[in-house]
């Protein structure tokens, strides 16, 4: 089966899978944001190909979106709106750190993600 879904996302156009969509309402999704399949999805018929791929990949363990990017050979943008959708349609569970309010000393205090970008900027200098 993955074999038909790679054959599958090299030859349909991205904006096809998503049906012509660039965004969705959930579409920042971070890439090491991890994908539960929920137990009644995985029985699911009538998905297309890379609904059934993501379900199929996400049924056994917590996959990221990062993952299933790579995995299905589909651009990052286009599996986030995907399991947007999935997760609206409640075929998939998305699980997400929340920033953790770390005191700087400073007011108002720094999410614990503000630093990282900082440190990742300094480290890329």
């Amino acid at each position: 089966m993955s074999e038909h879904i790679e054959y599958v996302a090299r030859t349909v156009r991205p904006y096809a899978v998503t049906g012509g969509r660039v965004r969705s309402a959930r579409s920042d999704l971070p890439l090491e944001a991890l994908v539960e399949a929920l137990p009644d999805a995985v029985s699911s018929q009538g998905l297309p190909p890379e609904r059934r791929a993501i379900l199929q990949h996400a049924a056994s363990t917590y996959i990221s979106v990062a993952e299933l990017s790579a995995l299905l050979h589909l651009p990052i943008g286009v599996i986030r709106i995907l399991v947007s959708d999935m997760s609206d349609h409640q075929l998939v569970r998305v699980h997400t750190s929340q920033p953790v309010e770390v005191n700087t000393g400073e007011s108002p205090a720094l999410s614990l993600s503000v630093l990282e970008s900082v440190l990742n900027g300094i480290s890329a200098l």
